[in-house]
């Protein structure tokens, strides 16, 4: 059928203005603005993530060119490529970093959940990092090593659906326990991390709050074998243990399960708090892990994070966040999709279709039907003699 909107359209419709409204009022964004508002900035930079803008003067290009489209995106004209830049610059990140974790509530009510072959009901996360390289003498303000300069992305994702539940954006040279020691996890939580989280105190306090982790044990720490417990054959887990760390910091029992990684031909030690799930389940729990890395890997691919359209501490902000809205914004029409893409084939569907007028969800559903030219309930007039 014709439809009256673009899909970009229709993919900001779902967005709540009012809400957007009062985020704007809460951090001051709007303050000072004459004529480009705050959600025209977020419309520019959310075309900036979907279509792959390579810089300011592609975006506003880009917005140029939609000929007369933009009235549908609640934008009355595209701005100069100065006007976005001061934007970035001058208006707080603040606004975009409130606009995601309202976003997440209602991509985590579309989201399908855990993977079958996790039986237990509590929340799994994973905790992680990557290191987003800059040019130290564009970023002088990132310094993280004598010739490069960084930004690190910290990032929780829970494992229903694979949504980011916590991020933040740090200078290179903040550690991630920094910024681990802050959380507030849900008790009774499983948290899967990798080894550069190994801290005593981070553990002790995640016990004392009923949360339960999954990390590997370092090659320097020293326990004691207090228990070994029988593990079924033909699966990846060698043994079952109890032991207690050496170090006096740290004197509860632990449970460490050995698992043979058969990709990389070596066995990993498992340590965890939880003592009443299958070593299998541990296992399980850890191998799952890797879809923060594979999330890492895709919003790198599939967004604009590593390359920036401006050079202060605030536009790199403004971005970062914008693309992660831009990831809950492509999770969420892949739940809805009947046609289970892959991620970056959404993507790359999207950024050819953003101004095509087609039903959003008959296009997620099959992208490639070619709509009816004529509406079966319009009426065909013929012209002839009466």
């Amino acid at each position: 059928m014709a439809y009256s909107n673009s899909l970009f359209a229709q993919i900001l419709r779902d967005i709540d203005k009012n809400r957007f409204r009062t985020l704007v009022s809460q951090t001051g964004a709007d303050k000072g603005a004459k004529g480009f508002t705050s959600w025209d900035q977020f419309v520019a930079m959310l075309f900036c993530q979907l279509a792959q803008c390579k810089s300011l003067r592609e975006t506003t290009d880009g917005l140029r060119v939609t000929c007369g489209k933009l009235n549908h995106l609640g934008v009355t004209h595209a701005p100069a490529k100065s006007t976005l830049a001061y934007a970035n610059s001058h208006r707080t990140y603040e606004l975009y970093e409130r606009l995601f974790y309202e976003m997440l509530r209602t991509a985590s009510a579309l989201s399908p959940g855990k993977k079958k072959c996790f039986r237990f009901k509590c929340k799994l996360f994973s905790l992680d990092a990557t290191v987003i390289d800059l040019c130290l003498s564009l970023f002088p303000w990132a310094d993280f090593r004598q010739t490069k300069g960084a930004v690190k992305l910290h990032l929780l994702l829970d494992h229903d659906g694979y949504l980011p539940a916590f991020a933040n954006i740090t200078e290179g040279r903040v550690h991630e326990i920094n910024i681990a020691r802050t959380l507030s996890l849900p008790k009774g939580s499983i948290v899967a991390m990798d080894r550069g989280y190994f801290d005593l105190a981070l553990f002790e306090k995640w016990e004392a709050e009923g949360v339960f982790f999954v990390t590997r044990i370092k090659d320097n720490v020293h326990y004691d074998i207090l228990d070994s417990f029988e593990v079924p054959e033909g699966n990846a887990v060698l043994f079952d243990r109890k032991i207690r760390l050496e170090n006096r910091k740290y004197s509860k029992p632990l449970r460490l399960v050995e698992v043979w990684d058969e990709q990389n031909e070596k066995t990993i030690e498992l340590v965890t708090n939880n003592s009443k799930l299958a070593a299998s389940a541990i296992a399980a729990i850890y191998k799952d892990r890797w879809q923060i890395e594979l999330f890492f890997k895709c919003i790198k691919q599939n967004l604009k994070v590593k390359t920036f359209i401006g050079t202060t501490a605030n536009a790199l902000k403004v971005q970062i966040w914008t693309a992660l809205i831009a990831m809950l914004i492509l999770k969420t029409l892949q739940f809805c999709s009947k046609m289970n893409l892959a991620l970056s084939r959404l993507v790359a569907l999207l950024r050819l279709n953003l101004f095509s007028y087609r039903e959003l969800q008959d296009w997620l559903d099959d992208p490639f039907e070619t709509p009816a030219e004529v509406p079966p309930y319009q009426l065909q007039f013929e012209f002839g003699t009466a």
